[in-house]
């Protein structure tokens, strides 16, 4: 089992992955600097929380766990 700081930590970092992942893809679609930074830190803010909250409910599973 992990501790909660290092799924936060994962999270962080993979989400700044993703920020600027998104950013690229916002800006080629809308052109658009400030509709990419807002579609990317929105997506980064919701995939940080949910992805917190499935390593935690992941980690209370035990199928596929072992010793």
């Amino acid at each position: 089992m992990e501790s909660t700081q290092r799924t936060i930590s994962k999270a962080i970092s993979w989400q700044l992955l993703g920020l600027v992942i998104m950013s690229l893809i916002g800006f080629c679609f809308t052109g658009s600097i400030t509709g990419a930074l807002t579609l990317s830190l929105t997506s980064m803010l919701s995939g940080l929380i949910f992805y917190v909250i499935h390593e935690k409910i992941w980690q209370r599973i035990q199928w596929g766990k072992t010793r």
